[in-house]
């Protein structure tokens, strides 16, 4: 492996825009890693794009597992994330330890949880154990039908409520954070508030990174995609050719423009 959450640290550091991508086999983690991508998610977008789910709920930890350990045999340069799903740590902080361990084994080099203060304690229980956690706040996904669909997060008064979600996860000792859907502006601010690295994900060009869903991306899922993605095979050669263009988009931040952004 050659990018670490060291070398994730040293790019905000440096203000060099950091690639992440979604990917959950071996061919697409193969072209995705020669891609030159930072970091390859296994996504619970999977139960998505993969399952034909209508959210992301239905994932269990054993198809994460096998998703993991699929992209893991195709990666050599970028960094892999095993995303916890639903029900898999959210009943305390031994859980989630048992499943980021499963992950761990399967290949992934660090973990991805949903929630910010309510996760602090595991966390910190996590990284005081040797794993490394990135933090996911905005649109939580697995939170879907609490938060009442796929909505925009951190309008209004919720704005200061995410701002204290991302500096308790830093303080936790995550190594980032995933900011998804929130308006530009905060996303911005929390950036700018974070030692650590945002990954944003319909946040703003702003963010220290970026994060699109593979089938999004390539126009091949066939339900709506949202609308902070963008569609690269439009006028690609080949899907190389696509997540290339993506990789020095984001690079340049020439993505996201403001159509992939909310106010």
């Amino acid at each position: 492996m050659s990018v670490t959450v060291t070398t994730l640290k040293k790019m905000k550091d440096a203000s060099d825009k950091i690639t992440w991508i979604t990917a959950y086999d071996y061919s697409f983690a193969s072209l995705v890693d020669g891609a030159g991508i930072d970091a390859i998610l296994v996504g619970d977008s999977l139960g998505m794009v993969m399952q034909g789910h209508d959210t992301p709920v239905p994932v269990t930890i054993e198809d994460s597992v096998y998703h993991t350990q699929c992209v893991a045999r195709g990666v050599s340069n970028a960094m892999v994330v095993g995303d916890l799903p639903f029900g898999s740590y959210q009943a305390n902080k031994e859980q989630a330890y048992t499943n980021a361990v499963k992950l761990m084994q399967a290949g992934a080099h660090t973990i991805k949880l949903e929630g910010g203060e309510l996760q602090v304690e595991t966390i910190k229980f996590l990284v005081e154990r040797g794993i490394a956690v990135c933090a996911h706040i905005g649109l939580t996904p697995q939170s879907v039908h609490q938060l009442g669909g796929f909505r925009v997060q951190g309008r209004g008064d919720a704005a200061t409520r995410l701002v204290e979600d991302a500096v308790a996860i830093e303080q936790a000792g995550a190594f980032g954070v995933v900011l998804e859907a929130v308006p530009q502006a905060l996303a911005a601010e929390i950036t700018e508030r974070l030692s650590i690295p945002t990954i944003g994900i319909g946040a703003g060009p702003k963010c220290d990174g970026q994060v699109l869903v593979l089938q999004d991306m390539l126009g091949i899922y066939p339900k709506k995609s949202p609308k902070f993605s963008k569609n690269y095979m439009d006028g690609a050669h080949t899907i190389a050719n696509a997540i290339e263009t993506y990789v020095g988009e984001v690079k340049s931040s020439a993505f996201p423009a403001q159509e992939h952004s909310f106010d």
